[in-house]
């Protein structure tokens, strides 16, 4: 997957209060559809349609051991939009800095 599609996914994927939620549980580890429908107060195909979100975003990895399907983070998960985040944050940063030279740079005008 190219890497703008990449992040375009992923973004989509925690543009969602519910999704974030989810994720913000899964960040203490693993939990069945049900333990993360629940606080939500949200139907299991609701919570479903919104896992299925965050895995093709790859936020989120699913297991199924008999009836019980289980999801968890994936580790690399956020990092694509960590660097994406950071390169934008040095781009302004350069750009501040370079403003902050040119205001140096001018000539104090005399009082009259």
């Amino acid at each position: 997957m190219q890497e703008p599609e990449r992040l375009d996914r992923l973004f989509v994927a925690l543009a969602d209060s519910a999704r974030r939620g989810m994720v913000e549980r899964l960040a203490r580890g693993p939990a069945s559809v049900k333990e993360l429908a629940a606080p939500a107060g949200m139907r299991l195909p609701s919570a479903l349609k919104h896992l299925k979100v965050l895995e093709d975003g790859g936020v989120v990895a699913s297991r199924k051991v008999g009836r019980i399907r289980t999801y968890s983070m994936r580790r690399e998960a956020l990092e694509p939009m960590g660097a994406w985040m950071r390169e934008r944050q040095a781009s302004l940063e350069a750009a501040f800095d370079r403003l902050a030279q040119a205001i140096a740079e001018m000539p104090e005008e005399e009082d009259r």
